[in-house]
């Protein structure tokens, strides 16, 4: 996922560089368009030659960097460098054109806004900066005669004080430009980011609906002949003559009979759900009845300590106690394998926000990567040997059910954090009856 996430992003910035470079050449071949309609309405404009050797310039720049673009490298650098030597040459176009007498200097602007779109926030007010100290500079030794006018008819009799106050207008231009092309960009930044998690959750939920109707298919198929087969095989037990090794063999046939039947279950889970039964439930409770029958099968062992303010806090929520059971009986169950040596396992109720409960469990476990953290609830996907990728399914589509979300954090070989937000809502708002 961050790999294609990556490769992504080089994308757009190699698009942004190709977009970069076609805009100036939109740009320059506008300013010679306009050269020449200006230049023949009137002979007073620009001195030509020096303009069109700019112009010229411009062009054999564009044609480095689309070299460059095709090289495939470094492309920050490449932004950086183009972006900066635009800036030398809009201000020579500022100069030649008259410094303020000219218009030129609107051409910083689109620096700006290059910046912003292709580099970062502090790369645009870099260039901001940059435009301003050129042009104020310019203007000044223009002004001061430490550098001459380009033609003698550009100069121009002006105060001190309104040379100042347009300098001070066009930096609070620059300035503004680059505060609101950065907070558009942010904005459109985080719609993109908030697209892409929308689109992870279709995909996933996609998968499990894919999942859900594979398991009908196999509920279908599979569990009124395995409950036959397991009925049979029980009536033979008790009423046939056995030897020890012909009982045993039943008692292996019946146990593995009712794992498969559970493998089912857990199929079934990630179908189109059944009507339920909702009611306040004291969730506190439903997890220390949980954890007591994991206590009973064996799953809890005494190198591992099971710690959290849900022994002595009571959280009471609507909801379904059997679906709760099978949420906290999974998380726990996921938790434990992540721990095969040993550990500490934390289960905290916390409630932040009145109007929603969260519960947090964390283990000191293997912990995952991240590329680990963004399958985990795929079905039929584990990060367990001989695991069935088909707990956290279930999880995560009980946690959709009540409209909740959940968070996950993880380190390898640091444990891992689980986060499961609900929202307090009355059940007609979950589509229940």
């Amino acid at each position: 996922m961050y790999e294609s996430q990556k490769k992504e992003d080089i994308a757009s910035r190699r698009r942004y560089i190709l977009w970069l470079i076609f805009l100036r050449l939109v740009i320059v071949t506008s300013l010679v368009v306009s050269a020449f309609i200006i230049q023949s309405i009137t002979p007073v404009f620009l001195p030509l030659s020096p303009f069109y050797y700019l112009i010229l310039f411009f062009y054999l720049l564009s044609l480095i960097y689309f070299i460059l673009y095709l090289w495939g490298k470094y492309y920050s650098a490449q932004v950086y460098f183009q972006i900066f030597l635009d800036l030398i040459l809009i201000t020579a176009l500022v100069y030649i054109s008259g410094g303020l007498k000219g218009s030129f200097y609107f051409l910083y602007i689109f620096e700006i806004i290059a910046a912003s779109i292709v580099l970062s926030k502090r790369a645009t007010y870099v260039t901001a900066s940059l435009s301003s100290i050129f042009f104020g500079l310019l203007v000044e030794l223009m002004y001061f005669g430490r550098i001459p006018y380009f033609g003698p008819e550009k100069s121009m009799e002006i105060s001190l004080g309104l040379v100042t106050n347009n300098i001070f207008i066009a930096w609070s231009a620059f300035y503004l430009v680059a505060f609101l092309m950065n907070y558009l960009t942010g904005s459109l930044q985080r719609t993109k980011d908030q697209l892409r998690l929308a689109q992870k959750e279709l995909e996933v939920k996609d998968r499990l609906a894919v999942a859900g109707e594979v398991s009908a298919q196999l509920a279908h198929e599979v569990r009124n002949p395995l409950a036959a087969i397991s009925g049979s095989v029980q009536v033979l037990k008790d009423e046939l003559y056995l030897t020890g090794e012909q009982k045993k063999l039943m008692t292996i046939i019946v146990n593995e009979s009712r794992r498969v039947s559970l493998s089912i279950e857990q199929f079934l889970n990630l179908a189109s759900p059944t009507p339920n039964v909702f009611s306040s439930i004291n969730l506190s409770a439903v997890l220390k009845e949980t954890l007591m029958l994991l206590q009973g099968g064996g799953e809890l062992n005494g190198n591992l300590q099971v710690k959290g303010n849900f022994k002595s806090k009571n959280v009471y929520y609507f909801g379904n106690n059997n679906q709760f059971k099978q949420l906290f009986w999974n998380l726990i169950k996921n938790a434990v394998k992540a721990m095969h040596k040993g550990g500490e396992l934390t289960i905290d109720f916390k409630q932040e926000k009145k109007d929603e409960i969260q519960l947090k469990i964390s283990d000191t476990g293997i912990g995952m990567t991240k590329e680990e953290e963004e399958k985990i609830f795929d079905p039929f996907y584990s990060g367990f040997k001989n695991g069935r990728g088909l707990g956290l399914s279930v999880v995560r589509r009980i946690v959709d059910t009540y409209k909740g979300h959940i968070k996950v954090d993880s380190e390898p070989d640091k444990g891992t954090e689980i986060t499961i937000t609900l929202p307090r809502v009355e059940r007609e708002k979950l589509g229940m009856k």
